[in-house]
C-alpha cells in the first residue's frame, strides 16, 4: 500500500432526508502518520465528514478506504480507528485507570486484567496522567480529562486516530498547551490523524497540511504556509489570517486597476502570479495588512482612527471607500490616532478576485 494514500476519500457524497446536500462530491487523501487537520466554519460539513470516516454516518455516495480498504461496509467497532470526541465521553464511575482500560475489557478487543492494565499504564505515562490512575473524571481539570481520552482512544493501538473540536471546552491558554501536547504524542505514536476545528490558529500550528471546507466542497487541501500566502479564492483568503485580510473594490479598464483613491498600472503586477487573463471589469483586490506599508508615497491616503495593540505589533485602523480596512506595523513606527499618512501596498503580496470569488492575480 502507498503509504502517501493511506486513508482516501473518493467522490464522497451526504444528502440527508431532508434533500440538504451536506458533502458534495468530496475527494482526498491522507499520508501515514501525518496529522491534518479539517478546518472550516459551523456548517461547512467538516463534522459529517468525521462521522461518516467513523461509520456513524453512511455515505450517499463514494468510498472511504483505510490502508487501502474500503471500509463505507464496516462496522465502527471493526475500523481500527480511535475517537476523541468534543466531550471526551468519560464514564464518571470509573477512575482514570478503568476508564483507560475499558476498550481492553469488551468485545473482541478484550484481554486478560494484568495485560489490559499494562497496555493502558503505557499510555498513561505517554499523556502523563500516571498520577491521576485512582481519580474519578469530576477530579479532573478539563485538559487533564482531555489527556485521559487522548490515551483511551490510543489504547486499542488503531490505524487512524479522529479528533472532533478536542479542545473547544478548554480556555484560550490551556488549548495553546495542549495542541502542542496533542501534536507531539500522535507524531511520538507515528498515528495517522484526522483533527476537526473551526480554529483556524490551531489548524495553522499543528496540522501538517490543511483542507479547508465551507458549504459541503474542499475550498483548498494544502500546507498550512500555503492556504496563508496562495489561497485559491476568496473565501480562503478571508478565512485564514488574522487580523483579517483588507478587501478593495476596484476596477480593471485601460490596462489600469482603479479603486476610490489609488490606481495601479497592470504592466507593473508580477507576470508570474496571474492565474487567468485580467479582463476589463470589476473585482475585489485583497491584501494582508502586513503588506500595507506607511511609505512617504504611497498607494492610499487615509487618516489613521484608531490602533490596537497584539504582542510585539500594532494593527493601524482606518476607513477607506467606506470600509474599515488595516495596517500592521511595529511597535517603533511612529504613527497615533489621528495621523494623516500614506500607505502602500506591495503589489508582489496582493490578490485580485472577480466577483464571484474566483481568483485572478
Amino acid at each position: 500500500m502507498n503509504d502517501e494514500n493511506f486513508v482516501q476519500v473518493k467522490n464522497l457524497r451526504k444528502v440527508y432526508e431532508n434533500g440538504h446536500e451536506a458533502i458534495k462530491d468530496v475527494s482526498f487523501s491522507v499520508k501515514k502518520g501525518d496529522l491534518v487537520c479539517l478546518l472550516g466554519p459551523s456548517g461547512c460539513g467538516k463534522t459529517t465528514i468525521f462521522n461518516m470516516l467513523a461509520g456513524l454516518l453512511t455515505p450517499t455516495s463514494g468510498d472511504i478506504l483505510f490502508d487501502g480498504k474500503s471500509v463505507v461496509k464496516t462496522a465502527p467497532k471493526d475500523r481500527q480507528i480511535g475517537y476523541v470526541f468534543q466531550n471526551y465521553a468519560l464514564y464518571p464511575h470509573m477512575t482514570v485507570l478503568q476508564n483507560v482500560m475499558f476498550p481492553l475489557t469488551v468485545g473482541k478487543n478484550k484481554r486478560p486484567k494484568a495485560e489490559a492494565e499494562k497496555v493502558a499504564r503505557k499510555y498513561m505515562n505517554l499523556t502523563q496522567i500516571d498520577e491521576f490512575a485512582d481519580q474519578k473524571p469530576d477530579q479532573l481539570s478539563g485538559g487533564q480529562q482531555q489527556r485521559v481520552a487522548i490515551a483511551r482512544a490510543l489504547v486499542q493501538e488503531p490505524k487512524i486516530l479522529l479528533m472532533d473540536e478536542p479542545l473547544s471546552n478548554l480556555d484560550a491558554r490551556l488549548r495553546l498547551k495542549i495542541r502542542e501536547e496533542i501534536r507531539s504524542l500522535v507524531k511520538k505514536v507515528g498515528i495517522t490523524t484526522l483533527f476537526v476545528t473551526h480554529d483556524q490558529e490551531e489548524a495553522l500550528s499543528i496540522g501538517d497540511k490543511i483542507i479547508l471546507f465551507n458549504d459541503g466542497v474542499i475550498q483548498q487541501d494544502d500546507l498550512g504556509q500555503n492556504l496563508y500566502s496562495e489561497p485559491n479564492n476568496y473565501f480562503v483568503a478571508n478565512f485564514v489570517g488574522n487580523p483579517v485580510i483588507d478587501n478593495f473594490s476596484v476596477e480593471v479598464k485601460d490596462g489600469k486597476v482603479t479603486g476610490s483613491d489609488f490606481e495601479i498600472a497592470v504592466s507593473d503586477l508580477k507576470q508570474d502570479r496571474f492565474k487567468h487573463e485580467l479582463k476589463d471589469g470589476k473585482y475585489v483586490l485583497s491584501v494582508r495588512p502586513e503588506n500595507i506599508l506607511p511609505a512617504e508615497s504611497g498607494n492610499v491616503k487615509v487618516t489613521i482612527q484608531d490602533i490596537e495593540l497584539i504582542g510585539r505589533e500594532r494593527i493601524l485602523k482606518f476607513n477607506h471607500d467606506g470600509i474599515q480596512a488595516r495596517s500592521l506595523v511595529d511597535l517603533e513606527t511612529p504613527i497615533k490616532a489621528g495621523d494623516n499618512i500614506n500607505l502602500k501596498m506591495r503589489l508582489d503580496r496582493i490578490f485580485i478576485f472577480t466577483p464571484e470569488g474566483e481568483r485572478v492575480y
